[in-house]
């Protein structure tokens, strides 16, 4: 919790300062090229640096392109219109339809900004239509350039921690569930452990994201197939619990499942194939299916359960096949050569 809170607070200060210096900085230029409204271009600024990099890339030119359409839409009705209010309203409600309707919601902010300067000038010469252009250029411009900076590296770095925490904590819910199959007494709540871990999953999810949308590369989504893959592990080990609970009396064929998942601990590591420890598995299976039949119905369903704890078992070890199999070229000689 500590290492998370530094990394937002780090974050928050990080991102102030560029929206500062962007903002401080497009308003110095406006005002040097003695554009109108130059505050404006600050303000824009402020509205255009976003989290990452392709985001902030992505916005800037979606309001490039909506610029025209604002300027186009601001002259019908603010030329051909005797009630300014009325007129602004109707510019107001067909740029929010479009950008709604388009996807552009974000760039509805600055494209009303530049309706209300055409509102009070009613100047649409191309000499003030360059000025607002030149506003808006000037905004994203800081807010393009500054999201090039960023704390890549320190982030890299938390996601690798965040990878081998994962891997403790999966190591060690799967030693809590190995000593319930042993009828070992547990100081631990499983069922907490593993919402816990559901919970810290999806935070590691949205900071690969996050990592992945600050870099120019594809092959930094080898982080955002990780934590998938693991938070699909979690999910197995939740349903494992859950059908574990369910077993009214354990009988003596949990010991081997038990030792299976001790057998496998060592295994839950970044870089791993899986191939062996399903050979394993499946010999296990064959192992179960020469035991004699059960002799009661608590025996069969005891048994029944058991058997969809190592079909649950297979399936955990399935994820981490379908993500080594999905590595490509590139991701093995960064991530798994190096």
């Amino acid at each position: 919790m500590e290492k998370e809170y530094k990394m937002k607070i780090r974050k928050i200060i990080f991102q102030s300062a560029k929206i500062a210096v962007g903002s401080c900085g497009a308003i110095y230029v406006a005002m040097a090229l003695q554009l109108e409204y130059a505050t404006t271009a600050g303000i824009i600024a402020l509205l255009s640096i976003v989290t990452t990099k392709w985001d902030t890339l992505k916005l800037s030119l979606c309001r490039i392109i909506t610029f025209l359409l604002s300027v186009i839409v601001a002259w019908t009705f603010f030329q051909h219109m005797d009630s300014e209010w009325l007129a602004y309203g109707l510019f107001i409600f067909l740029l929010v339809v479009f950008s709604e309707w388009a996807g552009l919601k974000a760039t509805i902010s600055v494209n009303a900004v530049t309706g209300t300067h055409f509102l009070m000038t009613h100047d649409f010469s191309w000499q003030f239509i360059l000025n607002e252009f030149l506003l808006v250029l000037i905004g994203i411009g800081f807010a393009a350039v500054l999201n090039l900076f960023h704390y890549n590296n320190a982030q890299q770095r938390s996601l690798v921690e965040d990878m081998r925490y994962v891997e403790r904590k999966l190591r060690q819910i799967m030693e809590e569930l190995e000593k319930y199959l042993r009828n070992i007494p547990m100081d631990e709540n499983v069922w907490d452990d593993i919402i816990a871990l559901e919970r810290k999953l999806e935070h590691h999810v949205e900071a690969a994201y996050e990592y992945q949308n600050n870099t120019f590369q594809s092959h930094p989504g080898y982080y955002i197939d990780y934590f998938e893959m693991r938070t699909k592990q979690c999910n197995v080990l939740h349903n494992l619990h859950y059908e574990m609970k369910k077993i009214r009396y354990i009988p003596k064929e949990a010991e081997i499942i038990a030792d299976y998942i001790s057998y496998l601990r060592p295994f839950v590591t970044e870089k791993n194939d899986p191939g062996p420890q399903l050979e394993k598995l499946h010999e296990l299976f064959d192992e179960i299916h020469e035991y004699e039949l059960p002799k009661t119905i608590e025996d069969f369903e005891s048994r029944a359960k058991l058997y969809h704890i190592l079909m649950d078992l297979e399936e955990f070890l399935i994820f981490n096949r379908r993500f080594v199999e999905g590595l490509d070229e590139r991701q093995r000689r960064i991530y798994w050569d190096a």
